[in-house]
């Protein structure tokens, strides 16, 4: 049985390392919409057969009762490693042979990607996996079975997870996809997301709305902080 593992974390302390060029609501906003984008784009997946979604964040588990998905209720949140390697046990231990944990900053990701990558033939032990778009993360990790290896997101997570999947006599599929690698953490990935059509992404539309495209686009710098206001997800 294949699986999808959605790790959420609380928006509100979201995108840090754009601190010098948002302001908290910015930085809010943009993760709030790129997390519609992407929560889109599994709506639309037809491989998965139980979508997860690990998180202690009320309005994404209000979004994830909503689609009919299952929570895994986290007490804290101490990494997304911790939160996935957590959830990934809990998986398998239902009846999950293949996980596939999503990042919830891709706002081009569509539906059909998702499906490409749980359509990869994979008897265990198997590793797909997708890396970010400077080639040193990891924007998409499919695991066969779930508990395969231990979780390592952050800086050079690629290499550390090629290395584990090593350790485990795993066979190895990299797949690279443009949609799938462009995630924002930084100054740098926004410039090149604005890069794209943004058209029909509600991350595009927020990006406008904001003014932030257009204070990026002039090279103008970030407005005074602002204080984080009452937020709702959807």
């Amino acid at each position: 049985m294949r699986a999808l593992l959605l790790p959420v974390k609380d928006l509100n302390n979201a995108k840090k390392r754009l601190m010098g060029v948002l302001t908290p609501e910015e930085r809010f906003g943009l993760a709030e919409a790129m997390l519609k984008d992407t929560i889109r784009a599994v709506q639309g997946v037809k491989r998965a057969e139980k979508v997860f979604v690990v998180t202690n964040y009320k309005p994404a588990m209000r979004l994830a009762q909503e689609a009919g998905w299952e929570i895994l209720h986290e007490e804290e949140q101490i990494s997304e490693s911790h939160s996935v390697d957590a959830a990934s046990k809990i998986c398998e231990q239902r009846g999950i042979t293949a996980l596939l944990r999503l990042p919830l900053d891709v706002p081009l990701v569509q539906a059909s990607d998702i499906d490409d990558l749980l359509a990869v033939a994979c008897e265990e032990p198997a590793l797909v996996i997708v890396p970010s778009r400077d080639g040193t993360g990891t924007n998409a990790i499919l695991r066969t079975p779930p508990t395969l290896f231990p979780s390592h997101f952050g800086s050079g997570s690629f290499a550390k997870h090629l290395a584990e999947a090593e350790s485990a006599h795993a066979r190895v599929t990299i797949r690279r996809n443009a949609r799938l690698e462009m995630d924002v953490d930084d100054e740098a990935d926004l410039r090149a997301l604005l890069e794209h059509d943004l058209t029909t992404t509600e991350t595009g539309r927020w990006l406008r709305a904001s003014g932030v495209e257009a204070r990026f686009n002039s090279n103008a710098g970030v407005t005074p902080a602002a204080s984080p206001a009452s937020r709702s997800l959807w």
